[in-house]
């Protein structure tokens, strides 16, 4: 089989395409942390985030996140293309400062939940989920 130029320099390109991508994604999910707060430091305590450790199809990994006395709660898969997946408002009246839902992974990546508590202080839970069936594009 023989390549031409242009075959070699349109696979030299989709080799460099396809190794930037992931550094992208994270680089997307670090930004939209830093727009929801605003670079500030975040603490570990008062949040929690329940996701599988494995997930048989990434169309469909639940999750739920609860933060007591939270304002609002933002929910991230760091390596989707697009790594906001929900941002939960949580008025004076809420009687929890708690939600679910379902999301679609791409792959196996981290799931982080951020909460913004009415303090203005922020704290932050992760976890890993292992994805065995692809979601987005997989």
């Amino acid at each position: 089989m023989e390549f031409s130029r242009r075959d070699t320099l349109v696979l030299g390109l989709g080799a460099a395409v396809a190794t930037v991508l992931p550094f992208r994604a994270f680089a997307a999910a670090d930004e939209a942390i830093a727009a929801f707060t605003g670079g500030a430091e975040m603490g570990t305590a008062g949040i929690t985030l329940t996701a599988p450790e494995i997930a048989e199809n990434g169309n469909t990994v639940p999750i739920s996140v609860s933060a007591a006395g939270a304002a609002s709660i933002i929910v991230l898969a760091s390596g989707n293309p697009t790594p906001e997946v929900a941002t939960f408002n949580f008025g004076e009246l809420a009687g929890s400062q708690d939600a679910a839902t379902r999301m679609r992974l791409a792959g196996t990546q981290d799931v982080i939940a951020i909460a913004k508590m009415a303090d203005g202080s922020f704290v932050k839970a992760s976890s890993t989920v292992k994805v065995t069936i692809g979601g987005c594009g997989g």
